[in-house]
């Protein structure tokens, strides 16, 4: 296995009067080149080097934009192997999404129509974190399909195997942390829990909630190249703690906006990777449970892992180019950032088909059947998964409901012909019947 290594630039002399006077032509002539190599994507060399001025070379223009970024950086409080520091810019296309958010502390990413009802609300919250479980999962390895794992999460049925094991063990930290663990300050025993919860049934049980240890050997990679190898155990003992100051906002540093900062905690963990294994589904939890803890209760709804698993190597390369471009950690920040804009984008856009697509048959099934909105929602769910069923504890986790409503519903559903049921083992299990298309009609 050999390590991977930046493409860069070939050296060349040039000396700092010529950078300034490219940085500052007359007419700002280059002003616009220097836009677009952050907007909307910060580039490294390998794309930049596509996109210079045909009267100075990409060396040259390259270089220009190194001190350029390198004048208007900010230290972070984030160490290096090499003990330096990772440096962050504030891109200016930023401010406008930031507004928005801050406007009500999370809640205008998107708005809610009118007549959406809290028991909807519940049923998106509980379809937010389902998706960013398996997602998250799958980007460490799970192997199973999307709806597959759905499936088996909301018939609460014990996993089979080790993909489903980090698929429940993610759904039940999400749902820990979105409950509990966002009023709870950060220590080395709450790390230590959540990983506990990841690992769980995944891991040796003396690997669950305990630091790697050198002698682990641990690298990030496949089987022919490296892409990371994680700093000695003695830097990540002594680091881990400045992390948790910083979770806890007790290290004074200029006002970060709370979406940076929990950007920031992903890279670290991400970095320091403390962990023999889950050190990427913790890191994703921690920006979660940051958010949460500052009262950013949308961020919950956004399964960004979902939006992250269709760029992978886009992922990736965020960490590499951060560790190895002269410790610029705007590269992961600009990533991020621009994949929670496409979730919020795209729960907006999940809205909107739900609203449209459940008016009219709400409307008939409660002037008609006089069914409950959380009958209807069951239905809407099968009208769209024919072949799936449900049973009393999953419809009461679901809505949030006691058992007893959850039998109501569903008997009553089956009185009026929706919804057939079978005896298997010692549950009861509902399935949709064909009278449900009259709904939608």
């Amino acid at each position: 296995m050999k390590i991977f290594i930046l493409e860069k630039p070939k050296k060349i002399d040039i000396n700092p009067e010529s950078l300034i006077n490219i940085i500052f032509a007359e007419s700002g002539k280059y002003s616009d080149y220097f836009q677009k190599v952050q907007t909307p994507v910060y580039y490294y060399w390998d794309r930049i080097k596509y996109k210079n001025p045909s009267d100075i070379s990409p060396e040259e223009f390259w270089e220009a934009i190194k001190l350029l970024r390198r004048t208007r950086r900010i230290k972070s409080v984030i160490k290096n192997k090499e003990d330096g520091f990772f440096y962050w810019s504030k891109l200016p296309q930023y401010e406008s999404f930031f507004n928005e958010i801050d406007l009500h502390t999370g809640g205008q990413l998107f708005s809610f129509p009118r007549d959406i009802e809290d028991v909807e609300k519940h049923q998106f919250l509980s379809r937010g974190i389902m998706e960013e479980a398996i997602a998250s999962s799958q980007l460490e390895g799970a192997v199973t399909t999307r709806q597959k794992a759905k499936g088996f999460l909301r018939e609460g049925r014990k996993p089979i195997n080790h993909s489903e094991h980090m698929i429940l063990n993610n759904y039940l930290s999400m749902k820990a942390i979105q409950e509990e663990y966002k009023n709870k300050a950060m220590d080395i025993n709450l790390l230590f829990e959540l990983h506990k919860m990841i690992t769980r049934n995944t891991l040796e049980e003396n690997g669950q909630g305990a630091f790697r240890s050198d002698s682990d050997d641990i690298v990030v990679g496949n089987n022919d190249i490296i892409y990371f190898v994680p700093p000695r155990m003695e830097f990540v003992e002594k680091e881990i703690h400045k992390l948790m100051e910083f979770a806890n906002d007790k290290v004074e540093t200029i006002f970060i906006h709370p979406v940076v900062k929990a950007i920031m905690l992903h890279f670290w963990i991400g970095y320091l990777h403390p962990f023999k294994d889950g050190n990427g589904r913790l890191a994703r939890l921690l920006f979660y449970w940051y958010l949460l803890k500052k009262g950013y209760w949308a961020f919950a709804y956004l399964p960004i892992s979902k939006i992250i698993k269709k760029s992978p190597a886009q992922y990736r390369d965020a960490y590499i180019y951060s560790e190895q471009d002269d410790s610029d950690l705007t590269y992961f920040i600009d990533f991020n950032i621009r994949k929670i804009q496409a979730a919020v984008k795209d729960f907006k856009k999940y809205i909107q088909r739900k609203t449209l697509e459940n008016k009219g048959m709400s409307k008939l099934a409660q002037q008609t059947y006089n069914l409950n909105l959380r009958q209807i929602n069951l239905l809407q769910y099968f009208n769209g998964n024919k072949e799936e069923r449900t049973h009393p504890k999953l419809h009461k986790n679901v809505h949030g409901v006691s058992k007893l409503t959850a039998i109501k519903d569903l008997k009553e559903l089956q009185t009026k012909g929706f919804l057939t049921s079978k005896k298997q083992g010692r549950g009861m299990y509902y399935y949709p019947t064909s009278k449900i298309l009259e709904l939608f009609d």
